[in-house]
């Protein structure tokens, strides 16, 4: 037997089935690639789900990572720790100013974190029923209870009903069908800058400035779920930035720290002082190992500029897929990008094929593939890439 194949047994013994996983195994990355148990190599374009921005084994981050450990990994949030506060500096310099971050580990805590204190903030100024969170339909917020009831996908949803009241959701990019959802009840909207797992759809930037312009007349908070498009991927800080709106709260994950699970929920001072010590808290939060990773991720992202890096090669990277037979649109923002294929195509096949081909991207849906490569990708390998794609298609 081969090492994948022992790997695969003891997963079938030994781990919950929840994923139709792949018959592969990654076991080392350098960069923008990736090599399996077999030694065959691969150009990363889905990066974890857009988690490892930097690319992968970033000797930065390694370093800084090495280093934490050796020093300290971890302490109480009863605690002050020494790197925790410089990571919220800076993710407030780059959100906007004027805010605060709570620190978690992982975009649906993000989210968690957001709703919470959205209905402490809502009731505490609206009174005990202001506590109802709109949000649009293709959109995905977490796999918790609680984000299960804000995602708009009814598929993901109906085995665990009952979910948590207080949610709904309205159409995508209409502002009117949000605003007629809207009454005294609702705290929040909660919306994706461009919807990533239901098939990298952007707002139009009228749509977010109607719906800031809503939510300022009926007293509602906006928050931007930035877990997938935040920290430069769209070729802004984030996405929100495109249209110049304001949001109230945004949450944050996935690159934060290049594969070390952490994540944020940043609110503008006067809504994150609704939360008093004790309304929320986690155990492993914003701990030292992970606030460093952050840290030297943020670092280096800034001296890299790495918005205009992906705004450069995420124009490269689509206008090359927009000339591949086989595609009929390209659409998304930066490196967030999505191949819609010609009628008739299966996107789960053509990823599958470009798998076997040496290139890792994903169906977003059955027929678009995603594709979300490091912000520091160079021009060959989007070159290279396009080149695999093109060849499954023919």
């Amino acid at each position: 037997m081969s090492e994948l194949d022992d790997l695969r047994a003891l997963d079938a013994q030994y781990v919950m089935q929840t994923y139709g996983r792949l018959p592969i195994a990654f076991v080392r990355g350098e960069g923008t690639k990736l090599y399996d148990s077999e030694g065959k190599e691969y150009l990363d374009f889905l990066c974890g789900l857009a988690v490892t921005s930097l690319g992968h084994a970033h000797p930065e981050v390694a370093a800084a990572i090495g280093e934490q450990a050796a020093t300290l990994l971890h302490v109480s949030n009863l605690y002050y720790n020494d790197v925790q506060p410089r990571v919220a500096e800076q993710l407030d310099g780059l959100v906007g100013g004027g805010g605060r971050s709570f620190f978690c580990n992982s975009g649906a805590e993000a989210n968690e974190c957001a709703i919470k204190l959205a209905r402490r903030y809502g009731q505490a100024n609206g009174g005990p029923e202001r506590y109802h969170v709109i949000s649009a339909y293709g959109s995905f917020h977490g796999r918790t209870l609680t984000t299960l009831a804000a995602t708009g996908q009814p598929q993901k949803q109906e085995t665990f009903q009952p979910l948590p009241s207080g949610f709904r959701q309205v159409a995508f990019d209409d502002l009117d069908a949000l605003a007629a959802a809207m009454d005294e009840r609702v705290a929040a909207v909660l919306l994706e800058p461009v919807q990533g797992e239901g098939g990298v759809n952007p707002a139009s930037a009228e749509y977010l400035h109607g719906v800031r312009r809503l939510c300022d007349e009926r007293e509602a908070l906006l928050i931007m779920d930035e877990v997938q498009t935040g920290l430069g991927r769209t070729g802004k800080w984030f996405g929100f930035q495109h249209s110049g709106v304001a949001p109230d709260i945004v949450t944050i994950a996935k690159a934060l720290g290049n594969g070390v699970p952490i994540g944020a929920c940043w609110a503008r001072h006067d809504v994150a002082a609704a939360f008093a010590p004790g309304d929320h808290a986690t155990t492993f939060g914003g701990q030292p190992l992970a606030a460093r990773a952050a840290l030297a991720v943020l670092t280096v992202m800034q001296r890299e500029n790495v918005p205009d890096r992906a705004a450069r090669a995420g124009a490269r990277l689509t206008e090359a897929l927009a000339k591949v037979g086989g595609v009929a649109e390209v659409r998304g923002a930066g490196l967030l990008i999505a191949a819609e294929l010609d009628p008739g195509r299966d996107a789960k096949d053509v990823a599958q094929q470009c798998l076997d081909a040496g290139l890792v991207v994903n169906a977003v849906t059955p027929s678009a593939l995603r594709l979300a490569p490091p912000l520091l990708v160079t021009d060959d390998e989007i070159d290279a890439a396009v080149a695999i794609v093109a060849q499954v298609l023919q």
